[in-house]
């Protein structure tokens, strides 16, 4: 995976373990048509995210990931 895609993907995480965001809202803002940067494809893949009852939440891995590359979101861990 390029670094670019490696940034957004937690940059993507990071947004959502802020809170909880309606699947909506982070296709509105994620999905991409381009192949070279599969954003949401690829934290899904990881399973750094996950689809609950229409939300889109940070998992424990995601969470893991975002404390090793010290990008803990600023009112803590969303716990899922």
């Amino acid at each position: 995976m390029s670094p670019e895609t490696e940034a957004l993907v937690i940059d993507l995480v990071e947004w959502v373990a802020k809170q909880p965001r309606d699947y909506t809202d982070v296709m509105d803002a994620w999905r991409t048509s381009c192949p070279r940067l599969p954003v949401w494809e690829e934290s899904c893949d990881r399973r750094y995210v996950e689809r609950v009852r229409g939300q889109v939440r940070a998992t424990d891995d995601g969470l893991a990931m975002l404390k090793v590359h010290g990008r803990i979101p600023a009112r803590g861990l969303v716990a899922v």
